[in-house]
């Protein structure tokens, strides 16, 4: 893996010391304690499954090796699962993922198998028990092209969901509440959070809950289902999901519009070189968003950049210096376009740490000074997120890659953590491969602290 330097011109003489330290550390703090096979899979595409442990319980939602949805539970002191078939079978799209919650009554909620079609929602009716899981409805109001079902909780640990309603370049995103005393739905904003006023849409991450306890999300608007037409990174906190403001405290008036300009965390045109699925949120020591994504530069060549809010407003750190340009588009989900960029994460106090993929200059590491969003100079250590045996293929089937998923609850142990992983072939603009590829096994992983 190679490091990069802003400056190219010093980039040889420092790349070597990064490269080793980096990959010195090549042992995961968390070690494998167990491995548990859940089910065979479909393998011909990829798409996010969902892992939630909550209590004594862990449930994991799949496409089985026929592509029908699949709920599977267990005990965690038990080794044997309990399946449940639902009446949803996927074709081979990548946006059609799963999702799972738990509400304050116990009951499982799950959806999944939308890309603009009808709402997709199941509901236990006894706590515990996926076998009486049951398709429900919800508000019965904007549910006929929805995509991107989302739960979470609010300070009061409600359960939310959220989705757009509509399609790539005209869409709106609808908040709903969930009351387990009358177990209905309603509307938890009276507005959509975002509104793209028949023109446009966005793509959010998030909410997501941040260590300074405020909601943050960051999205970009989209005009098209062309990927090249993503534009204008945005960003905006809330501190119980109801009312909204800019990053410096200025009020929001919801639905959130492209006009709002004083979210506008870049202003990147359309065919800008940014992407919707390349927008990563992290917080600093000082709980400060930052921001990373990567777009063209004024030169047309794909850098990596970060922002953060400095003195009022958001400043932009440009983090490589590459001189080849990356241009994509197209419909549907998009394997590798020419660039891929991961999130930031702490490679040790002072120093992030973020990895790459790039057409021309491969994979590699970048280091960070956390205070100056520059990169950095120093030999560090980084220490990889998981254990080797989480990214080995086990396949010799030509085109497999190995998928992942974390989970989303909670273990109830810091020291454990668990880790879906399987095998597929790679995105194909959400139509049918012309490869037949044999079913993967589900498998699931204990992981221990090494610390």
């Amino acid at each position: 893996m190679k490091c990069w330097n802003i400056k190219r011109g010093i980039f040889f003489g420092i790349a070597l010391v990064i490269m080793q330290s980096a990959m010195a550390g090549d042992i995961s703090k968390w070690q494998v304690e167990q491995v548990l096979d859940v089910a065979p899979v479909t393998a011909g595409f990829p798409v996010r499954f969902c892992l939630l442990t909550e209590g004594d319980r862990q449930y994991v939602a799949y496409y089985d090796a026929d592509h029908q949805m699949t709920v599977a539970s267990r005990m965690l002191d038990s080794n044997e699962w309990q399946f449940q078939v639902l009446p949803s079978k996927v074709g081979w799209d990548s946006h059609n993922y799963i999702t799972m919650a738990i509400d304050r009554a116990g009951q499982l909620h799950v959806s999944g198998n939308m890309h603009a079609n009808p709402l997709v929602y199941f509901r236990t009716e006894t706590a515990g028990d996926i076998t009486t899981l049951k398709e429900a409805p919800m508000t019965g109001e904007l549910e006929t092209r929805t995509t991107y079902p989302k739960f979470l909780k609010n300070l009061n640990d409600d359960l939310i969901f959220t989705y757009r309603h509509g399609g790539s370049g005209n869409g709106i995103n609808p908040y709903n509440i969930y009351d387990p005393k009358t177990q209905s739905w309603s509307r938890f904003l009276e507005t959509p959070l975002f509104d793209g006023e028949g023109k446009i849409n966005a793509y959010p991450f998030g909410p997501v809950r941040g260590p300074d306890g405020w909601f943050h999300s960051v999205w970009v608007w989209r005009d098209t289902p062309d990927c090249a037409t993503n534009h204008d990174i945005s960003y905006a906190r809330s501190k119980n999901l109801t009312h909204w403001e800019s990053a410096f405290g200025d009020p929001v008036t919801l639905p959130i519009k492209i006009s709002q300009t004083e979210l506008c965390v870049d202003p990147i045109p359309s065919h800008g070189g940014i992407i919707n699925s390349a927008k990563f949120l992290f917080f600093d020591s000082n709980n400060r968003p930052v921001i990373s994504y990567h777009k063209s530069d004024e030169n047309g060549n794909m850098q990596v950049y970060a922002a953060r809010p400095e003195n009022g407003t958001w400043k932009v750190h440009q983090l490589t210096d590459w001189d080849k340009p990356v241009v994509f588009g197209g419909h549907g989900s998009m394997g590798f376009i020419g660039i891929k960029i991961s999130g930031l994460s702490e490679a040790a106090p002072g120093t992030l740490t973020m990895t790459y993929r790039h057409r021309d200059f491969g994979t590699g590491r970048l280091l960070i000074d956390e205070e100056t969003l520059k990169p950095s100079n120093e030999a560090i250590e980084v220490q990889p997120e998981l254990p080797k045996e989480l990214s080995q293929l086990e396949s010799d089937f030509p085109g497999l890659g190995v998928q992942r998923m974390s989970d989303i609850g909670d273990s109830g142990n810091p020291e454990v953590r668990y880790v879906l992983k399987w095998e597929t072939l790679g995105k194909n603009r959400d139509r049918k491969p012309e490869t037949t590829v044999e079913p993967s096994m589900l498998k699931l992983y204990k992981l221990r602290t090494s610390d």
